[in-house]
């Protein structure tokens, strides 16, 4: 339960770190970043799943760089769910997912190492 919280906790801190790195990422507040983080996970474990599974052909093809843009997608799609939690277009989604995987996973590493 504790590792869960704690992840939890790193996505909002990545999103909001991601929020000053990537012009047309916007989050309104560290509270804003925890609902989206919810927001977002929900959808990755639900409609990016079905995403990914269908698009798995074209993502073996781009060597998983596709991946990325399904997770562009999604966070295209929480910004519209989360109040606060702003995504401007395409380019500034498609950038916040790959900073967000690569500051989550700094995060994760030094938090659980």
């Amino acid at each position: 339960m504790m590792y869960l919280v704690t992840d939890w906790l790193l996505v909002a801190l990545s999103i909001i770190i991601v929020a000053h790195v990537i012009p047309g990422f916007h989050v309104a507040s560290f509270g804003t970043a925890l609902i989206a983080a919810i927001v977002i996970g929900l959808i990755n474990s639900t409609l990016g799943l079905l995403l990914k599974i269908l698009t798995f052909p074209l993502t073996i093809v781009t060597f998983g760089l596709f991946l990325f843009v399904i997770n562009a997608l999604m966070l295209r799609f929480a910004s519209y769910l989360v109040e606060g939690f702003v995504v401007d277009s395409f380019l500034p989604a498609f950038l916040g997912a790959i900073v967000l995987s690569i500051v989550h996973s700094v995060l994760y590493t030094l938090a659980f190492s």
